[in-house]
């Protein structure tokens, strides 16, 4: 079957195309998601990612990033380059939604709706592929691995993802169970945090419980270090730049009549704003240097900065939230920047880019992400596909 593409009307042309489309998209939606495969090993969905490509006659290539997938779509006019990405990877849990396409594979689900994501990404390759004489430039679809280890855009950066063509700007999105099926979300500006890790081992003196005026207690010592890192937000970031610092993680003794030499704990800090992610660092630095003079303790500290904050430029969002509401009407709302992270960040630093919410929230409600019962509502793929066609279509107009 051939689909006609009137450039005078895309709403309709998108809508017919997608309703036609969307029974073999959800089949292959749970296909994936009764087959989830972690960071890395998405051996199985690129392969079902490259042979739905090779069907749609899209030149792509495998193996990038170990197993991400990079298909190309040229415009029937030259213009810029613009990706549009979706992540793949699944996550270690056990699934108990009991659903008829339920993982098979234990300790393993799709919680997070990366299987959502794979699928929808390849109905809009199906309908840019349509509308491709209509382009005015080229649209790469990044078929991410790795993304829940905050791995893959990397790996994929230092293969070259921006060249060959080089890019200009950038498109992902995000399904989101807490607004429904049909719903779209938009953030301005900072909208997911950087996310950054630390450990500290504090070292003091083992000794007997009953004598810790002769030890050199690093439980203590912890324990007060852990209450001061609150003080890094309530004290020296700057309230308007929203941080979070949560230890996560705290190992430390063997039994309750020794006091041990050592205590390690583990966590996380999350910011939206440069200065607030530098003052964090060296105020935990600080703190724990401050310890060790107060309470005889050595301590060993370590941060290691991961992910940045990711950024909405008005450039890319703004036409993408009118061209949803072109598609849909008024169904794009905006909601503020979250404290999770993720690795679209990275392209948000290097071009141009917008992360666009996508509701999937069933009528009934839908348990939140990364949670052994989230199950989604499908409509989200084929009304996905819709809105990020449409995006294309005006971004490269």
């Amino acid at each position: 079957m051939t689909d006609t593409v009137p450039a005078n009307d895309p709403q309709t042309a998108i809508r017919a195309i997608v309703e036609r489309i969307e029974p073999a998209l959800i089949e292959i939606r749970r296909d994936i998601h009764a087959h989830p495969e972690l960071a890395f090993e998405e051996v199985r969905t690129a392969g079902v990612v490259a042979r739905e490509l090779q069907r749609l006659g899209i030149k792509h290539q495998t193996g990038i990033a170990k197993t991400g997938v990079v298909g190309l779509i040229e415009g029937g006019r030259p213009g810029k380059v613009l990706i549009i990405r979706a992540d793949m990877d699944a996550l270690p849990i056990h699934e108990q939604t009991g659903l008829d396409y339920a993982s098979k594979i234990d300790g393993k689900m799709h919680a997070c709706g990366h299987d959502i994501h794979t699928t929808t990404l390849l109905g809009v390759a199906e309908v840019l592929q349509k509308l491709a004489p209509q382009l005015a430039g080229t649209v790469k679809l990044v078929f991410q691995p790795a993304e829940e280890a905050i791995g893959g855009m990397k790996v994929m950066l230092d293969e070259g993802l921006l060249d060959g063509p080089k890019v200009d700007f950038a498109l992902g999105f995000h399904n989101r169970p807490n607004s429904r099926a049909g719903e779209f979300t938009f953030t301005k500006g900072p909208g997911l945090a950087a996310a950054d890790t630390f450990e500290v081992t504090v070292h003091g003196k083992s000794g007997h419980a009953a004598q810790p005026h002769n030890a050199v207690d690093p439980i203590v010592a912890a324990a007060q270090l852990i209450g001061q890192l609150q003080t890094v937000v309530s004290r020296e970031v700057n309230p308007m730049h929203p941080a979070v610092v949560t230890v996560g993680m705290i190992n430390g003794g063997h039994a309750p009549n020794i006091i041990p030499d050592s205590v390690t704990f583990r966590g996380t800090v999350r910011t939206l704003h440069a200065p607030a992610r530098d003052i964090a660092e060296a105020a935990l630095a600080r703190l724990c240097a401050g310890a060790e003079t107060a309470l005889r303790v050595r301590c060993d500290f370590s941060y290691r900065r991961g992910v940045p904050a990711l950024i909405n430029d008005d450039a890319v969002l703004d036409p993408t939230v009118d061209a949803v509401r072109k598609q849909f009407g008024d169904v794009a709302r905006e909601i503020g920047p979250s404290m999770g992270a993720e690795d679209f960040a990275l392209l948000s630093q290097l071009v141009p880019s917008f992360q666009l919410g996508v509701g999937s929230g069933a009528p009934g409600g839908t348990e939140g992400l990364h949670n052994s019962r989230y199950a989604p509502d499908e409509a989200c793929i084929g009304l996905g596909v819709q809105a990020l066609s449409r995006a294309a279509l005006e971004l490269l107009s």
